[in-house]
């Protein structure tokens, strides 16, 4: 069975149990309205479903995708001024220039900040609550990513390196930060 008919069971048994208590939200007070199980706060639900499937091109930058596939991180530098961009792009913000030259990232740095995410967007709720941090690296950049450690072991200035990972289900290569031991 692939990713789409795993999501597709998961939302169709997620969707049929919602529009239910949807329903009687609505029978019962004329509002899809009702409290979070979480937080207590209240929350309107609404009936319209959303699919979204991004489509973005990614010819100027295949490079990193090919390298992510091998397990190295790479980013962009500007010949002109020296900026760094990960992830990376072709054309330098700063001054203009398009072309950047490709460099490997240590993939070494530092964590900055995180938050635990327990209310996940529907693309993400087969996956249980997760960690996304920023960290800079060496190289003095920032990188967005989710944290594979436990909550209890995270914090702020911890010393983190960069990993390849496949993703499942999706099946995909990601990268993610881990604690350096």
């Amino acid at each position: 069975m692939g990713v789409t008919e795993i999501r597709e069971r998961q939302f169709n048994e997620i969707d049929k149990k919602a529009l239910e208590q949807i329903d009687l939200l609505i029978k019962n007070s004329g509002m899809p309205i009702m409290r979070d199980l979480k937080t207590n706060n209240l929350l309107w639900i609404d009936v319209r479903e959303l699919t979204q499937r991004f489509m973005i091109p990614i010819g100027r930058i295949y490079k990193f995708f090919d390298q992510l596939s091998k397990g190295k991180i790479i980013g962009t530098k500007c010949p002109k001024c020296g900026s760094i961009y990960f992830p990376p792009q072709d054309d330098c913000t700063k001054c203009k220039v398009s072309g950047l030259d490709v460099i490997e990232l240590s993939g070494e740095g530092e964590l900055l900040t995180y938050t635990i995410i327990t209310v996940k967007p529907v693309s993400f709720m087969h996956y249980q609550d997760y960690i996304v941090g920023i960290a800079r690296l060496k190289e003095g950049i920032n990188i967005l990513a989710w944290v594979n450690e436990k909550p209890e072991d995270v914090k702020v200035g911890m010393k983190v390196k960069v990993n390849v990972v496949k993703r499942e289900p999706e099946g995909y290569f990601t990268y993610e930060l881990r604690k350096i031991q």
